[in-house]
Parts: structure tokens; C-alpha cells; sequence
């Protein structure tokens, strides 16, 4: 028996869109101020769009980039793109404009729709390409702009108009086919272009269903930049649910704690540098939410110390682990009864951890990469996390090589030192490139952080090897204060060593602010060059 259009469909989230027009036409989609959109106008509106696209002349499997903050118009993009065959490709906006240059010109892409605000680094980024594309602008009534000269750019809702509302689109011809194009962090080098196709993608989504139970009817707050894993998945999951996304524009304390009171939030994903600066924040209330709103974190191993601060301000935070190569999320630390009575320090301390595998992750293992066998679960035995599933990206565009290098063993090999727990949990060590190794030892940067998280002057905290002439390497701490507070070197190495193993403290304490990616990761590429520069000279 053959597959036939009776019991094959293509699998895609754009479907989401469709059912949600359906069962839930008058539900509102977005809000953005006083702008509000229900998910029957959202569908028509989606509609228009990839018409306009297609009379653009876009074709299947060609990239349409999008450089803009959290915005109602992403929201839509997200649907629109792929629904008229395309590749949706949002951009870290935090970028400099010559990386932008490289992803437009690397990802092959045919129209760049821009935020108004953002037009001056678009036309930085033209001029190291060479060449112009066409640009559709956003927020474009609200900033004078020049439009509809060189490069043909045009105003969001006028594009809309070119387009036909009433015309249809089915699902993909292939589920394998590219649906979306995100580039790597940039943590360190030039960014790698990932490759989701819509399998994934929808798989994904019914998986963040599960994983974070997330009910009917929610109302979420954008938080997550759209350019981070296509905002973990979460704006197509919300379709199946009848959610609200609720944006902001600018992640600030004070707006997104007024979006909460004034919209009765109930979830929202954020990555720890963000928590910390909520939990820190004058802005906070008084009193905890209640009920708790329910938050995800990922981007980085978070501090037990900032988990128990936003436990106290009515945040119910769980903690997932993922990459780019993966959509978002592959684990999740569920929550086990037995924690329950554990001081806050200690339920802080589990919440930490990365957890068991999030539903769709066929496997999530800690592998001895030397043998490819699983370590010991005796949480200490460090090997890496291996990854296999349908939610692992496609591979590396135009990058067969790397794209092999990550994928063998018939595993996505994530460059994270792990250790399993006796309950299964697994619980990331380091980066293996951020291990620390002095005078023959291993020192995890993350422990280190997790103690100087602990110190209540300290906001964000990065710890990375400096060389050493007596130990090869020793800890070098970058510390973010919060504000109003002071401290200084002699405190902190006081303090750790009260809490770390004499060769784990840091021998150098660096004031500064941390340079960090728009999706909260500390970039430690940039840390480790002044790292070895203070060895070299000092003073």
C-alpha cells in the first residue's frame, strides 16, 4: 500500500493558521497598544501577504529576510512567508551591518521586509553588499522615512494591499521542504545558516504543547526575539491554542510588567539575563503574581541564585535546553513531586538543571564521544550531549563539511559537557570550549558562575580561562553589577572562597558590562580576547 492524499498530508504549522480562523475567528491574536487583531483578520491578513509575494514573484524555496523587533507584523510573517512557499530568514538586529551583509548575500535573500527605526543599518548593510534588495518597511506611518525611491521600498500594509485576501494556499509539496533560515549566535565567528524544514516546525510545536502544558486560551507576552529559533516555536504553538501575543516593542522592565498588569498575562519565555533584570527591576510589584505566570528560560544554564529571586516575584520559571540546530528546545526540567518540600535554595538548585527530553526529542542522550556509549548517571562523569530527532535542523546551508562533522554517529553533537544524574536528569557542566583547565584540573565556568550569582551585588556574572604561566589557565571573572550596588575584588574572592574549592576561584575580577547576543548569551569569544590581554599586560 502507497501513501495517496486520503492518508499523507504534509505536515506544516502554517495549518495552525487555518484551524485557528476557524475555531477561534473572533479570539484576539495579537495586541500591540490599543492595536488589536483576531485570528480570523490575522488569517486574511496572512493570506494577502504571501499573495503579494507570489505577484512579487517568489518561489518556492527562496529566502525572505525580515530585520525588525517583536512586532505584530512578525507574527503574521510567520505564517505568510512560508504559506507562499518561502523561507522565512528573521535577523538578529543586534548584528553589525557587514554579518547582515554576509546573511543576506550567504541566504540568497529575495526581499528584506525592515523596520522603519532599523533602515539606516539595512542601508549600512546594502552598501557592504554591493547592492540593494527590495524593502518593505514596517511601522513606517509612525517614522518619517524616504520610501519608493532606489530600492523600491514600500510600506507594510501597502504591500498588503498588492495582494489577493481571497486566494488559497495548501500545504508544502514536501515536509522536508525549508521553512524557515536562522543563523547561529555569532558567538564566535561568522554565524552558520541552519535549516528548519516545516516537519520540524510543526512537530515542535505540538511538543511545547506538551512539554509546557500549555493550556487553551493563553495570553502570552514576546519576549523571545522572533530571530531566536523563530521565537522558540511559541507563535505557531499559539495558534493551536487560540493564544494572545501581547507586544511591547522594547524589552524594558517597566513595559513589559505594564503589558502584564494591563493584559493579564499568563506565560512568557525570556532567557536569564532577562529575569534578572525583571526580578532586579524598581518597576517589580510588591507582590508576587497570583496565580504565578508561567515562564521558560533557555539561552544559557541559569543561577540558582536569579531562579530564586523570580520564584519570589510570582514567576513559575522551567528551565529548557536547546540550540539553533535544534528548533528551540530539546529538554525540559519537569518539575517531580519530591522537590516540593525542599528549601527555595534547594528547589533554585534542581530547577537549574536541563532535565529529560522534551516530547518529540526521539533522543537526548550524554554520550562518551570517544566510545559513543552513554555515561555512568552518577553526576560526575562528564561527557556530551548528543541529540537525535525529527525537530534537528536539515543542516548547515551551503556548508557540507561542518553540516557532516555535526551529524556523526547518526547524532546532532552539541559541543555542551554534561553529566547525567541518578534520576535521569542531565545537568550541563560547560561549553567544551569553555572548560577551564589549571594546573591539570577542569574547572567549569558555570559552577563558578552559579556561586557568583549567589553575591547580592552581582546582576550577570561570565567566567573564562586566562592564561597563566604557573597553572596554564586560571579563572578570569567578568561581573555585572545591579544597580546602586558596589563591590570590589577582594569581596568577591572572600566570597567564593567560602563556597569553591581553592583552584576553582577566580584570580582576576573584572568589572564591566558583559558583551551579550540579542538572545541573552554572554558572548565569551569577546571575554576570553580581554582575558588574555590582561595576562599579557596587567596593568
Amino acid at each position: 500500500m502507497e501513501p495517496n492524499a486520503a492518508n499523507f498530508v504534509p505536515l506544516s504549522p502554517v495549518s495552525f493558521l487555518a484551524r485557528a480562523a476557524v475555531v477561534e475567528p473572533d479570539r484576539i491574536a495579537s495586541v500591540y497598544g490599543e492595536r488589536r487583531l483576531t485570528w480570523r483578520e490575522v488569517e486574511t491578513r496572512c493570506r494577502g501577504l504571501a499573495s503579494a509575494l507570489r505577484r512579487r514573484g517568489l518561489r518556492t524555496g527562496q529566502t525572505v529576510s525580515v530585520l525588525a523587533p517583536n512586532l505584530p507584523e512578525l507574527l503574521e510573517l510567520q505564517f505568510a512567508i512560508p504559506m507562499a512557499g518561502g523561507v522565512l530568514n528573521t535577523i538578529n538586529l543586534r548584528l553589525d551591518a557587514e554579518t547582515i551583509a554576509y546573511i543576506l548575500d550567504h541566504g540568497e535573500s529575495r526581499l528584506v521586509f525592515c523596520d522603519a527605526e532599523l533602515t539606516p543599518l539595512l542601508e549600512e548593510a546594502f552598501a557592504s553588499l554591493g547592492r540593494r534588495l527590495p524593502v518593505v518597511l514596517l511601522e513606517a506611518e509612525a517614522i518619517p522615512v524616504e520610501a519608493g525611491a532606489e530600492g523600491g521600498s514600500v510600506s507594510y500594509e501597502a504591500f498588503l494591499e498588492e495582494g489577493d485576501s481571497e486566494e488559497t494556499f495548501g500545504p508544502p509539496e514536501d515536509e522536508w521542504q525549508a521553512i524557515a533560515l536562522n543563523y547561529t549566535s555569532g558567538t564566535s565567528g561568522r554565524p552558520k545558516g541552519v535549516v528548519y524544514h516545516h516537519r520540524g516546525a510543526y512537530l515542535m510545536a505540538l511538543g511545547t504543547l506538551v512539554g509546557w502544558s500549555l493550556p487553551r486560551h493563553p495570553v502570552y507576552l514576546s519576549v523571545v526575539p522572533f530571530f531566536h529559533c523563530n521565537g522558540w516555536q511559541h507563535p505557531w504553538a499559539l495558534a493551536l491554542v487560540g493564544g494572545t501575543m501581547v507586544f511591547t516593542r522594547r524589552l524594558q522592565p517597566e513595559l513589559l510588567f505594564a503589558a502584564i498588569a494591563r493584559e493579564g498575562v499568563t506565560h512568557f519565555g525570556a532567557a536569564p539575563v532577562v529575569l534578572s533584570l525583571l526580578a532586579a527591576s524598581e518597576h517589580a510589584p510588591a507582590a508576587p503574581f497570583d496565580p504565578p505566570i508561567q515562564v521558560l528560560t533557555a539561552g544559557a544554564p541559569p543561577a540558582p541564585a536569579i531562579l530564586e529571586r523570580t520564584a519570589a516575584l510570582g514567576l513559575e520559571v522551567m528551565q529548557v535546553y536547546g540550540l539553533t540546530e535544534t528548533y528551540g528546545h530539546v529538554s525540559h526540567c519537569l518539575w517531580r513531586e519530591e522537590w516540593d518540600s525542599l528549601p527555595p535554595a534547594e528547589q533554585a538548585e534542581k530547577q537549574a538543571l536541563q532535565g529529560v527530553a522534551f516530547p518529540v526529542t526521539e533522543e537526548f542522550a550524554v554520550l562518551d564521544r570517544s566510545t559513543g556509549r552513554p555515561v555512568p548517571p552518577d553526576g560526575a562523569t562528564q561527557g556530551e550531549i548528543a541529540i537525535r530527532g525529527n525537530t534537528v535542523m536539515k543542516g548547515y546551508l551551503k556548508d557540507p563539511e561542518t553540516t557532516a562533522q555535526a551529524f556523526a554517529g547518526g547524532y546532532f553533537w552539541s559541543g555542551d559537557a554534561a553529566v547525567v544524574h541518578p534520576d535521569g536528569y542531565v545537568q550541563i557542566r560547560d561549553r567544551l570550549k569553555d572548560v577551564i583547565i589549571s594546573g591539570g584540573e577542569n574547572i567549569s565556568s558555570v559552577e563558578v558562575e552559579g556561586v557568583l550569582h549567589q553575591h547580592s551585588a552581582v546582576q550577570a556574572a561570565a567566567v573564562v580561562a586566562m592564561p597563566s604561566e604557573k597553572w596554564g589557565e586560571s579563572p578570569c571573572a567578568f561581573l555585572e553589577l545591579r544597580p546602586g550596588a558596589h563591590a570590589d575584588p577582594e569581596e568577591i574572592v572572600a566570597f567564593c572562597q567560602q563556597r569553591l574549592a581553592r583552584f576553582k576561584v577566580p584570580k582576576a575580577i573584572v568589572f564591566a558590562e558583559l558583551p551579550k547576543t540579542a538572545t541573552g548569551k554572554i558572548q565569551k569569544f569577546r571575554l576570553r580576547e580581554r582575558a588574555r590581554k590582561l595576562a599579557a599586560d596587567p596593568a
